[in-house]
């Protein structure tokens, strides 16, 4: 973005990152905008662009991890109308896709030529499917290939895909319905609990945090239990289960593998946060 004239002889754009530069009339760049101008008109403006900016790409994000959880067909009309866009095309950019029944990474989109793709093997082709699906990294057979692949590539997607921490379901999983891998997890108070939910980016309701995925054509809800008494007091995590919007409990074997990874990743990264105890030397 080019410099704006704003008051007093400065000229501001707004720089890498979303920031608001300024300079004088000499051309130096200042280390940050004279507290003279903040109420600039040009200044107010860029950074109303900026938090809108930042928003846009949140949005952006969200959409595209969405379609990634729910590993839905997306119109290959529409990535090519959003890939304009450059906080589209950021985020979209080196994610793994699958058109026409062929693995790889999405490197372009357009609306003549088609998906620019980059194959297992290494080649650039371009494919005109209809649809392409982004898949949710533990239905992918080859993704360990796909890592060192991507890592060859020197790629860096936006959207956790092909480094998602992942948990694959047991082939035979427990006759039960719950999971207690990451029960007893103590925080001293629940408030520290909850505060940990909200950075993770999980919903909390009636004691739980919660995770929902689209799974086999219905909402599966993965629950996990963090406590729900006294906000300044103790509290410990308790087991995980998987049930659908009106409250029916999933027993294990029912759950599929996609809502499976992510209540297992949810409840992993919550107990992550408990309070350990030092051992104590003897």
């Amino acid at each position: 973005m080019g410099w704006l004239d704003a008051a007093a002889g400065y000229q501001v754009r707004l720089g890498e990152g979303g920031r608001v530069q300024c300079r004088n009339a000499k051309g130096k760049v200042l280390s940050s905008v004279p507290s003279s101008i903040k109420d600039d008109p040009q200044v107010v403006q860029l950074r109303q662009l900026a938090e809108w900016l930042a928003r846009h790409e949140a949005e952006c994000l969200a959409a595209v991890d969405r379609w990634m959880v729910r590993s839905l067909p997306v119109p290959v009309a529409l990535l090519a109308e959003v890939w304009a866009d450059a906080a589209w095309a950021a985020v979209l950019r080196d994610l793994v896709v699958v058109a026409d029944g062929e693995v790889g990474f999405l490197r372009d989109a357009d609306a003549q030529r088609g998906l620019g793709v980059v194959t297992l093997d290494g080649d650039t082709v371009r494919r005109k499917p209809e649809t392409v699906t982004v898949p949710h990294p533990v239905l992918l057979e080859d993704l360990e290939e796909l890592r060192e692949f991507g890592a060859e590539l020197g790629v860096e997607q936006k959207v956790q895909q092909l480094f998602r921490q992942t948990f694959a379901k047991p082939a035979v999983p427990p006759a039960r319905n719950t999971v207690n891998d990451f029960s007893g997890g103590k925080f001293e108070q629940l408030n520290h609990a909850l505060g940990r939910c909200r950075t993770l980016g999980y919903p909390v309701r009636g004691g739980d945090a919660v995770y929902s995925a689209f799974e086999g054509g219905r909402v599966v809800e993965a629950r996990f239990w963090i406590g729900s008494d006294y906000p300044e007091g103790e509290t410990w995590t308790g087991d995980l289960s998987w049930a659908l919007e009106n409250g029916t409990t999933v027993p294990l074997a029912e759950v599929g593998p996609v809502a499976w990874s992510e209540g297992m990743r949810m409840a992993s990264a919550i107990h992550a946060g408990r309070v350990v105890e030092e051992a104590v030397a003897s």
